[in-house]
């Protein structure tokens, strides 16, 4: 199948998912439903166990969160109305907002602040353990005041609670549905669930007891994964979507020169990288990189950043060697990007043993993890690597890094407004999303050091010491910073371009 024949049968496929043509008459009801493209399939929908950026898309219409961030990153109220720190900012008291309902029809409050936190600690398989770590208790002060108990000052609480970890689900749903809570989730955002068909769409619709159900325009928001970018924006460009996300770095121009669409780019706050399995499993022993330092040492140098930039990315990111991009002020300035060397990094093949050293990168099938893999692929090459391409569907590839089954992965982190979100769960010893199993106490040291010190200079000064270290040691090959990449029909209003590339629901209207 050519690819203008896979696309229009993609684009078919599509509006049979997305619902059959309508007459003129009901072309009324047709415009409340809004139609949104997604780069991935998400994984499970419930906050305490996901791990992908795409979920947390799903998530921001399906379930509302203590806080939020805005454009300047900024923490503002949304569950939570208000906060306040005790005198040695060991506890945060919570005011929560009144009047609030899951979407099954009970009551949010106090207790069930104490209900989600708990869980989010104790669920077995918890993507939020680490985050919420120094959380040791929860206090219900009354019905709308909740006390959260730390064992030392946490910086990035505020910011841990503007996201999953702040995300409020039905404890009478979760409790009844068990293991099964994530096939029916129930939380108290401005859309419920209503189906979900793997690999082909996820359906929510207006939930009528919303808080704020005057911000809401939609009567039911479609989303439909098609991980093929130029797929993706072929139906945008049809009339099939309203919205999609991530569009390749190649499309962006051409789709600014038609009238019928906006674009946004946004300077996103996390980072592409390519972890090594230094540690998870059995598997670091039986590859140069997890083996060697040397050997990742060399890898790194074999790479231009800059021309990664360019050719993958046709200048939509921004060049990065760190979890936060050169332009963060906690950004460690005491190791800057390395320039590509191809010469020095033989030199430390040589040095290693391993002249040549063989790899296997695995890659999400998206276009622009797959135009990254390759073009790695062919700079390695250079420097005497050979590097095998591994292409597997992302939520199945993050399945395989939570065990171990992989060598280098090709993995983007859609980042944090705290830079403790992009670091602390990635090299912490036995963090939840350690996908490379690096565990060095020292650095674990310090990484609790940075949580507790609450002056930006003092934390600063901790982030340098961490770079001088885990950069050395390259768990993760930190390569730029991208920018997402958003494209929507003209007649969509109320976009909100937010740095960690969450479309918000509430607000959208459709012209």
């Amino acid at each position: 199948m050519d690819r203008r024949s896979f696309i229009k049968a993609s684009s078919l496929t599509l509006a049979g998912a997305v619902g059959h043509a309508l007459p003129a008459s009901a072309l009324a009801a047709q415009v409340q439903t809004l139609r949104v493209g997604l780069a991935e399939d998400p994984d499970m929908l419930d906050p305490t166990l996901a791990r992908t950026f795409v979920g947390r898309i799903v998530f921001a219409a399906l379930c509302d969160k203590l806080f939020d961030i805005d454009e300047k990153l900024n923490i503002v109220p949304q569950l939570a109305t208000s906060y306040a720190w005790s005198p040695d900012n060991k506890a945060l008291t919570l005011k929560l907002r009144e009047g609030v309902l899951f979407q099954d029809g009970e009551r949010f409050d106090a207790a069930a602040v104490k209900y989600n936190i708990e869980r989010h600690k104790t669920l077995p398989g918890s993507s939020r353990r680490g985050e919420l770590a120094p959380v040791e208790s929860v206090e219900v002060i009354d019905p709308y005041t909740a006390r959260l108990n730390l064992s030392a000052p946490f910086a990035p609480l505020l910011s841990v609670l503007a996201d999953r970890a702040g995300m409020m689900v039905s404890p009478k749903a979760a409790q009844a549905e068990g293991e099964n809570f994530a096939n029916k989730p129930v939380s108290c955002g401005p859309f419920k669930f209503v189906e979900r068909v793997p690999q082909g769409h996820i359906v929510l619709e207006r939930f009528a007891e919303y808080w704020n159900k005057d911000a809401v325009h939609f009567d039911k928001v479609v989303y439909t994964p098609i991980p093929d970018s130029a797929v993706r924006l072929a139906n945008l460009r049809a009339g099939q979507l309203d919205f999609i996300e991530r569009m390749a770095s190649s499309d962006i121009a051409g789709l600014r020169r038609d009238s019928r669409f906006k674009t946004s780019s946004i300077t996103g706050i996390g980072y592409q990288g390519i972890t090594m399995n230094v540690g998870k499993s059995a598997l670091a022993q039986k590859n140069p990189l997890g083996r060697d330092a040397r050997v990742r040492e060399a890898f790194e140098l074999a790479i231009d950043r800059e021309g990664l930039v360019q050719v993958v990315m046709n200048g939509e990111a921004t060049v990065g060697n760190q979890w936060v991009p050169p332009t963060n002020r906690f950004y460690a300035k005491n190791v800057p990007v390395p320039k590509r060397d191809v010469a020095k990094a033989r030199a430390l093949l040589k040095e290693a043993g391993v002249p040549n050293p063989r790899f296997t990168l695995m890659t999400p099938t998206t276009s622009d993890s797959q135009r990254l893999a390759q073009a790695v692929q062919s700079m390695a090459r250079d420097a005497g690597f050979d590097v095998k391409i591994q292409s597997t569907e992302f939520a199945t590839s993050l399945n395989l890094a939570e065990k171990g089954e992989y060598e280098a992965y090709v993995l983007q982190w859609s980042g944090r407004a705290d830079p403790d979100g992009n670091l602390f769960s990635f090299d912490g010893c036995k963090q939840p999303l350690n996908y490379s199993g690096y565990c060095v106490p020292a650095v674990d040291t310090l990484l609790n050091k940075s949580r507790s010190d609450l002056q930006t200079a003092q934390r600063v000064a901790d982030y340098e010491q961490i770079a001088a270290r885990v950069l050395n040691d390259r768990p993760i090959l930190y390569v730029y910073h991208a920018h997402w990449l958003w494209g929507y029909t003209r007649k969509l209003t109320g976009v909100r371009d937010i740095p960690d590339g969450l479309l918000r629901v509430t607000g959208l209207k459709m012209a």
